[in-house]
C-alpha cells in the first residue's frame, strides 16, 4: 500500500495546481495534482504532451474513468467512493493507483482492508499559488 504524507515515511509530495503558468512554481519532476474539471483539460493536455506526471482528483465514477483515458498516474478518491473506484481500475486494469483522501491513521487499515492501492494525507498536498 502507497503512503503519501504520513509522518513515518518521506515521499514526494503532490503539487495542487489551478493553472499551466502555476506547474512552472513547481520543484522539476514533482508530481501535480489538479481536480477533474473540463475547465482543466487546457492543463491535463499541457500535462501530457511534455511528460508530466499528474494525478486527478475525482467524485464519480464517470470521472474515474476519463481520469485513467487521461492518462492519470494516480486518481484521488474520497472514501464514499473507494473500494468502487479501486474495483473498476483493477477490472479494466488500469495503469493509474487509487488514493484515498485520509485524515486519520486509522483509515490506513480500513483501506488496507479493501484493497486500496493507497492513501493520501492532507500534508501530501501543496496548493500551487499565482
Amino acid at each position: 500500500m502507497l503512503l503519501f504524507g504520513h509522518r513515518f515515511i518521506k515521499n514526494t509530495l503532490f503539487y495542487h495546481v489551478f493553472d499551466i503558468e502555476n506547474i512552472e512554481k513547481t520543484p522539476s519532476s514533482s508530481r501535480i495534482y489538479l481536480t477533474f474539471s473540463e475547465k482543466n483539460l487546457d492543463i491535463i493536455t499541457h500535462l501530457q504532451l511534455n511528460q508530466i506526471p499528474f494525478a486527478l482528483g475525482v467524485t464519480n465514477i464517470t470521472e474515474l474513468i476519463y481520469a485513467s483515458a487521461l492518462g492519470a498516474s494516480f486518481i484521488m478518491v474520497e472514501k464514499e467512493l473507494a473500494k468502487t473506484a479501486q474495483s473498476i481500475a483493477e477490472n479494466y486494469l488500469f495503469d493509474a493507483k487509487i488514493l484515498v483522501h485520509i485524515n486519520k491513521e486509522e483509515s490506513i487499515e480500513e483501506m488496507a482492508l479493501l484493497g486500496i492501492d493507497g492513501v493520501i494525507f492532507p500534508q501530501a498536498i501543496v496548493k500551487v499559488s499565482s
